[in-house]
């Protein structure tokens, strides 16, 4: 069975410190600001984002039976400050990494933001399905989102 290898990485630099811009993708009130509305985050336990911690994301399809909505069990295999590393799979099997670099722009101190989703799905039906219909949407999706949590860190 062949596999599709794939990674999209996107970035943006973030007017808020390194630990501002971390919260936003560390607590769960403030991931929920930014999230796709589509996409629903459950930790499996008590919310925790340490080595271990694992959490659970559901793409919420509009007149899709909750029980068959895609879901990624995702685990964070790696945990500093400024990164966290999840691990997942399900339909997708790759990790989600985020990354705070302080970084001043033009004088102004802030915080340049990396997130590289690599990937590989397993199924060749799945594979070609994502990628004639959902691999564009997915890039413009993590762009936004990086937007949105840009909007939330600045606030803090």
């Amino acid at each position: 069975m062949q596999t599709m290898s794939e990674s999209i990485e996107n970035q943006i630099w973030i007017g808020a410190t390194a630990s501002q811009v971390e919260r936003c993708f560390t607590e769960q009130g403030l991931m929920h600001q930014w999230l796709n509305p589509m996409l629903c985050c459950e930790p499996v336990g008590d919310w925790r984002v340490t080595e271990g911690s694992q959490m659970r994301f559901v793409i919420q399809l509009p007149l899709v039976v909750p029980a068959l909505m895609p879901t990624l069990l995702s685990t964070v295999v790696v945990r500093s400050p400024g990164l966290v590393v999840w691990e997942f799979e399900g339909f997708f099997r790759g990790r989600d990494r985020w990354e705070c670099i302080p970084e001043d722009l033009n004088g102004k101190p802030g915080t340049r933001l990396l997130n590289r989703f690599e990937f590989s799905i397993p199924n060749p039906v799945v594979g070609w399905g994502f990628k004639t219909f959902a691999a564009a949407w997915t890039q413009q999706d993590m762009a936004a989102q990086l937007r949105r949590l840009k909007q939330v860190a600045e606030r803090l």
